[in-house]
């Protein structure tokens, strides 16, 4: 479920409810009096922790999985000199007197399925040619300020920085540039606006009487929960054909519509934690697929026995894998929970490790809110799919373009748990910036609550604001 879903559920049994702020957020850690481990590679920092780098000590100040290029000295948005300060630009010593001065910041200029082409800027003084580096092996040398790295792998991300020479010696690094060869079988891409149905409770409507109302196309099946084991049914209880879930499938897809579905959520016993390997998993996802035909599966990844459990998180990852494998047309999502700057800790986490494991991800959605944002819900959400588009370029090398295709946005129509208020007015904002930059996907929790019950609270079949019935369904059929 979206991250409030579990939290609408546990309010109507009257259990309490964590703020869900906690969803990845973590404690700085303690400095001590030790001297600090060396930086490395494809290792996950937290805020606080610290590191040497070429005789430096840097503290983390944001929580992130470290890759090659970003080095303390080369990502000041994530390390700082401990004891205050800011990073120095040069990532080595100073050179000897004589040799070139740092080349300019090299970019990409084209890349093809094997190949990486780059410009940079020259540099000062005497030139004889220039090093292009990944890690600390040359890519690439030319005698001019481009060249092209060939004999590279599809759909790999490399990073590079540029190194000027002449008789002296060598210049300081250049800072680095991050690239994607073409090929990627992924393309994230646009899906249909699809809100969040949920027949388990809230009074679910007809799902052909809101389509008939609203033009909505999709919607957004929850939950599949295990209903003993690495076994999937609807809220781990209703079959997964024969009863009220398939039954609504049927009249979405008889009235012209698709369906995304659900897994996982806030509570419930989920397959996450239950299934005891990768391909069990994909076999549970596959039995789903296999009965409905959805146009995409949503593994809505939450609480702490799947988000913020790194086993789990790798174990559906590496599920995912298969599941894309075998199922190609089919879209695959993930959705967590974030910050207003955009994913936390183990959101970013999530996001490295499909990058490193190799998972064909269409849609990275985020869910904006219960996260303490205050009163601006249309700032917070954009501030947040910002910070994912960032964390997204950072990880695959992407473009803009190319990372907002593979975003979204979940959100919480009228109040959420935490009483943050996102009128239909608000909503239509959030579509038309989801819309003009090309989002993949948009959703919202739930079209049971898409209903007016003004000063009505937080409920699970109405919105506790003022509205006309399927408003917010209205607004994201427009996507």
């Amino acid at each position: 479920m979206t991250a409030t879903l579990a939290a609408v559920a546990l309010s109507v049994t009257g259990l309490a409810v964590t703020a869900p702020v906690a969803y990845g957020q973590v404690t700085a850690g303690a400095s001590t009096a030790l001297a600090a481990p060396a930086w490395a590679a494809w290792t996950a920092y937290k805020t606080g922790d610290r590191v040497t780098y070429n005789g430096v000590e840097y503290e983390c100040i944001q929580g992130h999985t470290s890759l090659p290029g970003w080095e303390p000295s080369n990502v000041p948005a994530l390390w700082k000199v401990a004891g205050g300060g800011t990073p120095s630009p040069s990532p080595s010593p100073t050179p000897p007197a004589g040799v070139p001065g740092k080349p300019g910041t090299p970019s990409v200029t084209g890349t093809t399925n094997n190949s990486i082409s780059l410009s940079w800027g020259a540099s000062s003084g005497t030139v004889t040619g220039y090093r292009v580096y990944e890690g600390t092996g040359v890519a690439a040398t030319a005698s001019g300020t481009s060249t092209t790295i060939s004999g590279l792998g599809a759909c790999t991300t490399h990073t590079y920085t540029v190194k000027a020479y002449n008789s002296n010696g060598e210049s300081v690094a250049s800072s680095a540039v991050t690239g994607t060869t073409s090929g990627c079988t992924g393309g994230g891409g646009k899906m249909p606006g699809a809100p969040y149905l949920y027949t388990g409770w809230g009074n679910p409507p007809s799902p052909a009487t809101v389509m008939n109302a609203t033009g909505i196309k999709q919607f957004t099946m929850a939950f599949i929960l295990s209903s003993g084991g690495c076994n999937p049914a609807w809220d781990g209880q209703r079959p997964l054909l024969g009863g009220q879930d398939a039954a609504a499938i049927s009249q979405i897809k008889n009235a012209g519509g698709n369906v995304q579905i659900s897994f996982g959520g806030w509570s419930g016993n989920k397959l996450g934690p239950n299934c005891s390997t990768p391909a069990a998993f994909a076999d549970a996802v596959q039995k789903v697929i296999d009965a409905h035909q959805p146009a995409a599966v949503d593994f809505d990844i939450e609480n702490t026995d799947e988000f913020e459990n790194t086993v789990v998180q790798d174990r559906i990852l590496n599920a995912l894998k298969i599941v894309k494998q075998k199922n190609p047309s089919v879209k695959v999502v993930v959705t967590f929970g974030t910050a207003t700057s955009g994913p936390t800790y183990y959101g970013t986490r999530l996001i490295n490790q499909a990058k490193a494991l190799g998972v064909d991800i269409d849609n990275y959605t985020i869910m904006p809110f219960d996260f303490g944002g205050g009163a601006d819900m249309y700032g917070n959400t954009v501030n947040a799919a910002e910070g994912l588009k960032n964390a997204l370029k950072s990880a695959w090398g992407w473009s803009d373009a190319t990372a907002y295709a593979h975003m979204g946005i979940s959100g919480m129509n009228g109040l959420s748990d935490q009483r943050e208020l996102t009128s239909v007015d608000t909503w239509t904002r959030i579509r038309d910036y989801a819309k003009s930059n090309g989002l993949g996907r948009l959703a919202f929790w739930s079209v049971n609550r898409d209903r007016p019950c003004p000063n009505g609270g937080v409920a699970e079949n109405c919105s506790g604001i003022a509205q006309n019935d399927w408003d917010f369904t209205r607004v994201t059929a427009g996507f």
